[in-house]
């Protein structure tokens, strides 16, 4: 194991750990404070990311996963990973501004297709990303995922996912094969 990931503790969350999640995940994707990181979309939503009710609802799902990962006790990454027959599908992902550029990704990434894999037994792995994300999807295809084009829209007009700031937004499907 590298020296990136020694240290690291990755286990599934509990009601305890909610709050302290959802402001992880805020801190990746809105605000001021996500411009320490690279994910950052305050450029293009603001409000929020999530809430205490959308992240419950995921550690408490059937099927479903908040795979948290600790680094000297402190929540510093999370993502969701969900079971849906013969793929996973993997969401929620966060890595603290102030870790992120390191790495940590790349292995905690890695480390959730391994369990999606050797949990469920499932063969692919898929996500959905902004597609105006350039910068994040590249970065999803050097992990060896694939864009489909299969795009689904913004949910505009519901503010638990965001204030969108332009009016082209939409996700695309990427996928990945677990070999």
């Amino acid at each position: 194991m590298d020296t990136l990931a020694t240290g690291l503790t990755f286990r599934d969350a509990i009601d305890a750990d909610v709050d302290e999640l959802v402001a992880l995940i805020e801190s990746a994707y809105r605000g001021e404070a996500s411009r320490a990181g690279w994910t950052t979309e305050a450029d293009i939503l603001a409000g929020q990311r999530t809430d205490p009710e959308g992240v419950r609802a995921v550690v408490k799902a059937p099927d479903s996963r908040l795979l948290t990962v600790e680094r000297e006790g402190r929540i510093v990454a999370c993502c969701q990973l969900e079971h849906r027959g013969d793929h996973a599908y993997f969401g929620m992902f966060s890595v603290s501004p102030a870790l992120q550029g390191a790495g940590l990704g790349k292995v905690i990434i890695a480390e959730a297709e391994r369990q999606a894999r050797e949990t469920w037994g499932v063969t692919e792995m898929h996500m959905t990303v902004i597609s105006v994300r350039e910068d994040l999807i590249a970065w999803y295809e050097r992990r060896g995922y694939r864009r489909t084009g299969r795009m689904t829209p913004f949910p505009y007009g519901d503010e638990r996912f965001g204030i969108p700031l332009r009016d082209d937004l939409q996700f695309e499907l990427l996928v990945k094969e677990l070999g």
